[in-house]
């Protein structure tokens, strides 16, 4: 028998009514923000076969699904260019020129689309012929110092494409300082940057690289990506980040790193982001497609986890299905 005075949880729990009463975290589309892979051409539209229900688009079809989005109130992207091997070269200089399709989509989609949040991404990677986030030198060492002009020059060209938000995912130490002044010097002040502050050498990013072929062509990224093992190391970045003058801090991958997000939320006070990687959505897709688990179900609880962690900011492949879900009620906790 129960002492009379004993506390019941469970009475909380009795009805939808009573637990939205107490519900602690609520995970709104205006969360979320959702990439989109970009591609030259006319007409296209392929499925990453990695990644199901993701896909790479050449302009004209992706303007139609950023108004498919916006209709269901997502209105924030982050854009990443799968660019051809021709373009490419070791000091990356396709990624600020001027004739880039890249930064040619970023303003028709800010002409057609003012009122949307749009998020790019610094790296060389995308344009190096070595597939690294750095400069390589003729010994295969990424160099750091040299880096930071490329990385800002990158970052101005995408700012005056009339970007929100500027990404660098690179992980080169100096680089958001670097990228601040240049951005303030040319007027840009008002240009933010959500800086990736502990991005891991993580396992899960491979249908990304698979959707852009942008693996690295010798070695790895670990000399300068955080190891798996580290927690307070990420501390160490976001204090220097913060310092630099980042907007916003970003982890990623998210869910393998929830510690990782409650670590930097918990210690900053600037807003935390994560990202919901390519591995991590694929790797739930596979198990709902197999009918191991239920994607409706299963889907919005992954996010929620995220943002119960502390991340004010989602970036996940799932973000247009959550909208859709959400749009149509099913959302339920």
């Amino acid at each position: 028998m129960f002492p009379y005075n004993q506390s019941r949880p469970r009475r909380n729990r009795k009805n939808p009514a009573v637990r939205a009463h107490i519900q602690e975290h609520h995970l709104t589309v205006d969360r979320l923000m959702y990439p989109l892979f970009l591609v030259q051409g006319e007409g296209v539209k392929e499925e990453v076969s990695s990644l199901p229900g993701n896909y790479r688009w050449s302009l004209e079809l992706l303007l139609k699904e950023i108004e498919s989005c916006m209709n269901l109130g997502l209105q924030s992207f982050v854009l990443f260019p799968a660019v051809p091997e021709d373009f490419k070269d070791k000091v990356a200089s396709y990624s600020y020129a001027e004739e880039n399709f890249y930064l040619h989509a970023l303003r028709r989609i800010k002409e057609e689309f003012p009122e949307a949040c749009l998020m790019t991404d610094v790296a060389m990677d995308p344009y190096s012929s070595d597939g690294h986030d750095g400069l390589v030198d003729e010994y295969g060492q990424i160099l750091n110092d040299e880096t930071l002009p490329i990385l800002s020059k990158m970052a101005l060209a995408q700012a005056q494409a009339g970007v929100d938000i500027i990404g660098p995912s690179d992980m080169m130490d100096g680089r958001v300082a670097h990228i601040r002044q240049t951005l303030d010097q040319a007027g840009f002040g008002h240009t933010s940057i959500m800086s990736y502050t502990a991005k891991y050498a993580s396992a899960f990013y491979g249908p990304f690289r698979d959707a852009l072929d942008s693996a690295p062509k010798a070695g790895d990224k670990k000399t300068y990506q955080m190891s798996p093992a580290n927690s307070r190391e990420a501390l160490i970045e976001g204090r220097l980040d913060a310092a630099e003058g980042a907007d916003y801090l970003m982890v990623k991958p998210a869910l393998p790193y929830l510690d990782i997000i409650a670590l930097l939320n918990q210690n900053f006070e600037l807003p935390i982001a994560a990202y919901n990687v390519s591995g991590e959505c694929a790797m739930l897709s596979a198990a709902c497609e197999k009918g191991w688990l239920d994607f409706e179900k299963a889907m919005p609880e992954m996010l929620m986890s995220i943002h119960r962690a502390g991340a004010k900011v989602i970036l996940s492949y799932f973000a247009k299905a959550y909208a859709e879900m959400a749009k149509a009620g099913k959302i339920k906790f």
